[in-house]
């Protein structure tokens, strides 16, 4: 079995590379109209943020994905 690299790692790597953490990801989603009522509206498909991730940051699928997670599920 393969070894899987814990999403804290994924977490860190985007802070060295961006400066910004999940929360202020979120934040800028918000900005971006993303969110309604602090709830990642339904119509905001993955895609559409890896491809706001890739574009603005320079990040990569699994780190755009990572990011897209925790506007799912915060914890």
């Amino acid at each position: 079995m393969p070894n899987k690299v814990p999403i804290q790692k994924y977490f860190e790597n985007i802070k060295i590379k961006t400066g910004k953490t999940p929360d202020e990801f979120k934040k800028l989603a918000i900005a971006k109209g993303y969110f309604e009522n602090g709830i990642l509206k339904s119509t905001v498909k993955p895609a559409e943020v890896i491809a706001w991730l890739k574009k603005d940051f320079d990040l990569g699928h699994g780190h755009s994905l990572a990011i897209y997670h925790t506007f799912k599920d915060p914890e």
